[in-house]
């Protein structure tokens, strides 16, 4: 059976949504072993456990950024257990973690993949190219082990039918003198609502509400049905919302039930972070937009004079 690493580091005290969402895939794949960076606790296992995780090899970065030290524990790692794959998320930390392995196991390493497979002795992923439009496959041709960057909400997370209680390894941090980094601080932006990246419910708008001050539509219709709020490049490029808002290619990839696009033309570079949404309505007042070719419901219209009047409705329930 092929040996599946995935790393997971945790996220508010336990596993990453992406992590999670990695580990469903993993567990059909071969064994699974989780790489789980932070400072850990028996519920965070036990919920790996549920994903089918057979062995949790821990490490605990503190206040040191995870990039350089954890690339060292598991390049020495592979050398003594030698993985056939070993997935990351296409998150911040994870790059980090994944090329500075690449780089010391002189590895080849496969990015903004949306799916993985080990077939014919190598491992093949598959990627969305022109937008989304066309997929593409990748192969590695050296030696294992593979490395793989997955896109977030490629997989859907779901715990295994039947889960496992996974033995933990814990490992201590080695000491990789200059390329070092502590964290000296930390800010928790404000928000309301739920995490974009996990609400069932979104709420965006674009360059079509005119201005900074009209995002309050958004932000009120979002309130009233418990949606986060989103944005295209272009608003938050433009300094009218901060960039944890964007949705996209350079934002967050979303995949809630439903997406509410108001304002929004349909630029490519935004579509590919949210066409997955299991429903989209449209609200724009050019009819030609490019996002009503992707919508299930379309309002052609002016989104000063619709959203108000959603407002008033949902305020009278």
């Amino acid at each position: 059976m092929a040996s599946i690493w995935v790393f997971v580091r945790e996220t508010d005290g336990g596993p990453s949504s992406i992590g999670l969402e990695l580990l469903t895939r993993a567990r059909d794949l071969g064994e699974v072993t989780a790489i789980y960076v932070g400072a850990g606790s028996d519920s965070a296992f036990a919920r790996l456990g549920e994903f089918g995780v057979t062995k949790i090899v821990h490490i605990d970065p503190g206040d040191s950024l995870a990039g350089a030290p954890v690339a060292r524990v598991m390049s020495d790692l592979v050398s003594s257990t030698l993985p056939d794959l070993i997935l990351f998320g296409q998150a911040y930390d994870d790059r980090d973690v994944a090329g500075r392995l690449g780089a010391r196991l002189g590895a080849g390493v496969i990015a903004n993949a949306i799916d993985v497979d080990l077939a014919s002795g190598t491992a093949s992923t598959t990627h969305e190219i022109f937008g989304g439009t066309q997929l593409a496959t990748a192969a590695f041709t050296g030696a294992a082990p593979y490395i793989v960057v997955v896109r977030p909400k490629s997989f859907t997370a779901a715990p295994s039918a039947s889960g496992t209680t996974p033995a933990v390894e814990k490992l201590d941090l080695p000491d990789v003198g200059k390329a070092a980094a502590r964290i000296t601080g930390t800010h928790v932006e404000e928000r309301e609502g739920p995490k974009l990246e996990e609400a069932a419910i979104i709420v965006s708008g674009g360059r079509g509400l005119g201005s900074a001050d009209n995002y309050q539509l958004i932000e009120k219709l979002g309130k009233l049905l418990g949606a986060a709020t989103g944005a295209t490049r272009a608003i938050v490029d433009a300094g009218w919302v901060p960039y944890a808002k964007q949705v996209g290619q350079t934002g967050k990839t979303v995949k809630p039930d439903i997406y509410i696009a108001a304002g929004i033309s349909g630029a490519m570079q935004h579509l590919v972070g949210m066409k997955d949404s299991k429903v989209i309505i449209a609200v724009n007042k050019d009819a030609d937009a490019p996002i009503f070719t992707i919508a299930d419901l379309g309002i052609v219209g002016d989104v000063h004079k619709v959203l108000p009047k959603l407002i008033e409705a949902l305020e009278k329930k």
